[in-house]
């Protein structure tokens, strides 16, 4: 089974087993890591925002560009951000790395 790594922002790492076929969101849920998806992953908000290893980024099939837009709202972008509900893991994937942000902009919340 492929394995990711999650690095907590205090530089905390977690290497986790990552089923083929689930998303990055629902293995951080899995294994209860804070990474809230308030929107339950229907690509609706950015707060699934992670940053992904420089050298894991190409493995990546390219962001469409809803989930671009989605990011355009993210705390925190970088050149390797990308929504953990829309990472689905593959065998070739093994080995991923990705970064959980400082903070989140949860846009879906009633003020």
């Amino acid at each position: 089974m492929p394995k990711m790594t999650f690095i907590e922002p205090n530089g905390t790492r977690h290497e986790v087993d990552a089923p083929v076929g689930l998303s990055v969101l629902e293995i951080a849920h899995r294994n209860n890591l804070n990474l809230e998806g308030a929107c339950e992953g229907s690509l609706a908000c950015s707060t699934c925002h992670v940053i992904v290893n420089p050298d894991d980024y190409e493995r990546l099939k390219d962001a469409t560009e809803e989930e671009e837009d989605m990011l355009d709202l993210a705390f925190g972008l970088t050149h390797t951000s990308r929504l953990g509900c829309q990472i689905i893991i593959t065998e070739e994937l093994d080995g991923l790395t990705v970064t959980l942000p400082a903070a989140t902009r949860n846009m879906m919340v009633d003020k």
